[in-house]
């Protein structure tokens, strides 16, 4: 099976950079969807970031505020990442985002 549709679901219960998907060995991924809702009392500020494996450096890629019992996509675009990367959150509040992530793994058969 070359692509498989995962996803991947995250509640963010620290303000601190919290690691919701890594790209398994011999994979691409593209993550189209990144559905958050904040269930908190205030607004919260969500920032994504990607870990580049091969650069060894967190890219912040997306930001933004989430207003109390609302809910929207912090994705951008579509977002390809590679094996050994690490799409990552940060909320400004605790206890107050959860969401899913929508991502495609496609099988990297020359790195097999």
């Amino acid at each position: 099976m070359a692509n498989i549709y995962k996803n991947a679901q995250f509640n963010l219960t620290t303000t601190a950079k919290t690691d919701v998907y890594t790209v398994p060995t011999s994979r691409t991924a593209l993550m189209k969807v990144v559905h958050t809702a904040n269930y908190g009392s205030g607004n919260t500020v969500v920032k994504g970031y990607v870990y580049d494996s091969s650069a060894s450096t967190d890219y912040q890629i997306d930001q933004h505020t989430i207003a109390a019992g609302s809910s929207q996509d912090l994705g951008d675009g579509v977002l390809v990442l590679e094996s050994g990367d690490i799409y990552r959150l940060e909320a400004s509040g605790a206890n107050s985002i959860s969401g899913s992530c929508s991502i495609l793994e496609i099988f990297d058969e020359k790195s097999a």
